[in-house]
């Protein structure tokens, strides 16, 4: 298994920033305006800048959701790759792809040219730790005159459009590259501009006039960072904020209904269980685990019907997958639980987790092992977690986040090589099913592939997905064009306005 180790699920619950059309809106949509100064928006978002600002990790999300950065793609609402500052691409073969620019402009005044881009890539391929959408990927770009772009990589990568629509990849002028360091602040290209920022408090924005996809509405946005979702949902209430991302469930019933747009994402709250070590390397121990894990109280219950019953790694977001998953294959039989002691762990970053966690405890115990649970911040639980310090691991992921790839996540998550693979599976027909779907490059039969790959990682029991989240996001009255984003990657957008 690599040793590669970045904290992944720190974002905010948030690529580049999307037309507002692409998802739904709350309160309204609206495109950019040529005309009227606007009103300031004031955002609260969940999680504080972690890296600095840096693109290349946790902090990614965080700046297009704010809608300062964007890729050479973005995804629709079917999860396909859309244009953003590439207005077109092609494929020459199976290495080669010539991304074609539109007219666009940097937040410093310089042009976005085919160098630009080039050297923008060229950074990310460099970053230290190699950003998540690129794990396994060699790349380079180069520039093809002043319009189009050539990417070219070691081995086929059918998903390259997709690859480049994530966050982590944004495209930044070459003012943003000192010191091996990238600097978004002036540097982007989305609608508003980052004009300050106060630590891990709070930043300011002004509308990037010049943004090719025309004039926001709003003038700026006021951000502040609130880490604590009480504190979210009162400054909503008080009339303090307009807009506040991930208001906690137990917080909903504290809004008017009218405030309150919840959001079926791409994010599922499974229960990983260690396949290499400790008990539940008996896969006749982890059918029983599996068996004795009551999914359909999580939702119910636990999220107070903000979610839905785990289906399997994919939700009832993942438009696509409807009427496509198969039975799981290759289960063992269960065996007898007789006392075996598990350690069961999770984090309190997402604050539903621990409550989760315990009613999985307690079904676990009913069954006939014995539980211990741990529960810790996450950036303190993490490598513990890649290490196999843990026999099972509540773990709430985004399946698409990092690439918009449904393959991604398997060989990520679930192969013996995957270098997020908590619930350390290394099974030899996953394996060959999540290599043979990373071969295909038809979308529909990729995922179709994915869907057969899924069968065999659930056939392990080595995961049981447990309720698919749905967003809370606090929209204050007389507020519009809010992106409910099943992706969590955009929040404001040019049309977003009080």
């Amino acid at each position: 298994m690599r040793s590669h180790r970045r904290l992944r699920l720190l974002a905010p619950f948030l690529l580049a920033p999307l037309i507002a059309g692409c998802f739904s809106s709350g309160g309204g949509s609206g495109s950019g305006s040529g005309g009227g100064d606007g009103s300031r928006l004031r955002v609260a978002l969940a999680f504080p800048p972690a890296e600095n600002l840096s693109p290349y990790g946790a902090d990614a999300t965080l700046l297009s959701r704010l809608g300062v950065t964007e890729g050479l793609t973005s995804l629709d609402a079917n999860g396909s790759a859309a244009p953003a500052l590439a207005a077109s691409w092609q494929r020459k073969n199976g290495t080669t792809w010539t991304f074609t620019l539109r007219e666009a402009a940097f937040q410093d005044g310089t042009q976005v040219t085919a160098d630009a881009v080039a050297g923008s890539l060229a950074h990310a391929v460099a970053a230290e730790p190699v950003p998540a959408a690129l794990s396994g990927v060699s790349l380079t770009a180069k520039a093809d005159g002043d319009r189009a772009v050539t990417v070219t990589t070691d081995e086929p990568d059918p998903v390259l459009p997709l690859r480049l629509s994530s966050p982590s990849l944004a495209i930044l002028s070459a003012k943003a590259y000192k010191g091996g360091k990238a600097d978004p602040v002036g540097t982007a290209t989305g609608p508003f501009e980052i004009t300050e920022v106060n630590g891990t408090t709070s930043a300011a924005l002004d509308r990037f006039d010049d943004y090719w996809g025309g004039r926001a509405q709003a003038s700026g946005i006021d951000a502040r960072f609130i880490a604590d979702g009480t504190a979210r949902a009162n400054a909503l209430r008080t009339g303090e904020l307009d807009i506040a991302e991930a208001v906690p469930v137990s917080q909903a019933a504290s809004l008017d209904k009218a405030t309150r747009r919840d959001t079926a994402t791409t994010r599922t709250t499974s229960l990983l269980l260690n396949a290499s070590t400790g008990p539940l390397k008996d896969a006749g121990l982890r059918a029983t685990a599996r068996a004795a894990v009551d999914t359909s109280v999580f939702a119910k219950d636990v999220y107070e019907g903000y979610g839905d019953a785990g289906a399997g790694i994919y939700g009832p977001a993942v438009t696509w997958a409807e009427g496509k998953r198969e039975k799981p294959v290759g289960r063992a039989a269960a065996k007898k639980a007789t006392g075996q002691t598990l350690t069961l762990a999770t984090y309190d970053n997402r604050p539903e987790l621990p409550e989760v966690a315990q009613v999985v405890k307690e079904q676990l115990e009913k069954a006939g092992f014995t539980v211990k649970l741990t529960v810790r911040e996450y950036s303190r639980l993490e490598s513990d977690a890649l290490d196999g310090e843990f026999d099972a691991f509540v773990l709430a992921r985004n399946t698409l986040l990092d690439t918009g790839d449904p393959v991604s996540i398997l060989a990520g998550d679930y192969t013996c090589d995957g270098d997020f693979n908590i619930a350390r599976l290394c099974d030899r027909d996953v394996d060959r099913a999540v290599a043979a779907a990373e071969r295909v490059t038809d979308t529909d039969e990729r995922r179709d592939a994915a869907m057969a790959a899924e069968a065999r990682v659930l056939g392990s029991d080595a995961v049981v997905p447990l309720v698919h989240q749905r967003i809370i996001t606090g929209v204050a009255d007389g507020v519009r064009g809010v992106v409910l984003d099943p992706y969590e990657r955009t929040l404001v957008g040019t049309g977003t306005r009080r």
